[in-house]
């Protein structure tokens, strides 16, 4: 039986990089699940690789349908954004082992939706100092950056992953990225010991 782990933590913790690292070795036995959301596409990213970009309608159908497995709606300053996951054929446990980007809110509902065996939260963290930091240096390279956009959503990580939220959830193991190089073999090891007690390295790029 496969496993799904659900990388997550406050935006600019380098969960993104790091996903695409771990991926890109190809040395772990996974293969990613591409979510959903209405938000528009950023520079840098590709429709089918970070999400896929749609609309409230394709949302919609997919609810009719019942193949939402969890959905996250946010007020943005720009509109409502929804990033959604959906049994859309993408996952096959009997024979698989996934690694997705998640939201605390997003890993619970993927959890109670597949089961606590089936479902492995990794869980990122870094000062918020360097966060902020390094979410201002992000937007300032976007075609047009949204700042206030930014700004509410540092603010929103505060409370949705706050120590009593992290409690509820049962996330107890931490990954702390003050290095990308280290973080990522931390992270690859445990992975690998989930899945079949081995260990794996993580390149240098």
């Amino acid at each position: 039986m496969g496993k799904i782990f659900c990388m997550m933590g406050k935006s600019s913790c380098g969960k993104d990089t790091l996903y695409k690292r771990i991926l890109q070795e190809g040395i772990l036995p996974l293969s990613s699940i591409v979510p959903y959301t209405t938000r528009p596409i950023r520079s840098g990213e590709t429709d089918g690789v970070e999400y896929f970009f749609t609309d409230e309608q394709m949302l919609l159908d997919y609810e009719r349908a019942g193949k939402v497995i969890e959905v996250r709606s946010y007020q943005t300053v720009h509109g409502v954004w929804h990033y959604f996951t959906v049994n859309d054929g993408q996952i096959h446990l009997e024979s698989q082992n996934y690694l997705m980007i998640v939201t605390l809110e997003g890993y619970i509902k993927i959890r109670d939706y597949f089961g606590a065996d089936a479902v492995v939260p990794v869980y990122i963290e870094v000062e918020d100092n360097i966060r902020l930091r390094r979410a201002l240096d992000r937007e300032e390279h976007q075609t047009e950056p949204k700042y206030a956009e930014m700004c509410r959503r540092f603010l929103a990580d505060t409370k949705d992953f706050s120590e009593e939220n992290l409690l509820l959830a049962g996330i107890k193991k931490r990954f702390f990225n003050n290095n990308l190089e280290r973080t990522g073999k931390e992270i690859t090891d445990y992975i690998s010991r989930m899945i079949e007690g081995g260990s794996y390295g993580f390149k240098s790029k």
